[in-house]
């Protein structure tokens, strides 16, 4: 699959991740795998959460784990935690993982919402908002 055939939302995103991340975590990814797709054509070293069972996706990790109560074994090391059209109530639960693991956040919101006193916004062509930054971005070895 190649990124042009992406929807312009997904394709943006998988793009700017490629360029400033080497690994990463979608967070509630559903139905809608297309950026996580597009990060492990980049090379991008990516896995996909999610509470509810999700269908599997030839080349594509999918892990069952909730955010109000998750794993972090398997977000440590990360450069980057991301979701795409989170639940509102889910925006507190990602910035307390990202925190404990040490990563960027980012959240593409459906709309113009946002979350408590906002975040950094990113234009990539969408609009990103980084929730937390990492404070020791040289960790990840591979």
């Amino acid at each position: 699959m190649v990124m042009g055939g992406h929807k312009h939302i997904e394709r943006c995103i998988g793009a700017y991740i490629a360029r400033h991340y080497r690994t990463a975590a979608e967070v509630g990814v559903g139905g809608n795998p297309a950026t996580a797709l597009a990060l492990c054509n980049s090379g991008t070293r990516v896995f996909c959460t999610d509470v509810r069972p999700v269908p599997p996706v030839a080349g594509l990790n999918i892990v069952h784990d909730d955010i109000f109560n998750p794993d972090l074994s398997l977000y440590r090391g990360l450069d980057l935690v991301y979701s795409i059209r989170p639940h509102e109530e889910m925006v507190p639960a990602l910035i307390t993982l990202a925190r404990a693991v040490d990563s960027d956040l980012l959240v593409y919101h459906l709309g113009f919402e946002g979350y408590g006193k906002g975040s950094e916004l990113i234009d990539c062509g969408v609009v990103l908002h980084c929730y937390h930054r990492r404070q020791n971005p040289l960790k990840s070895v591979f």
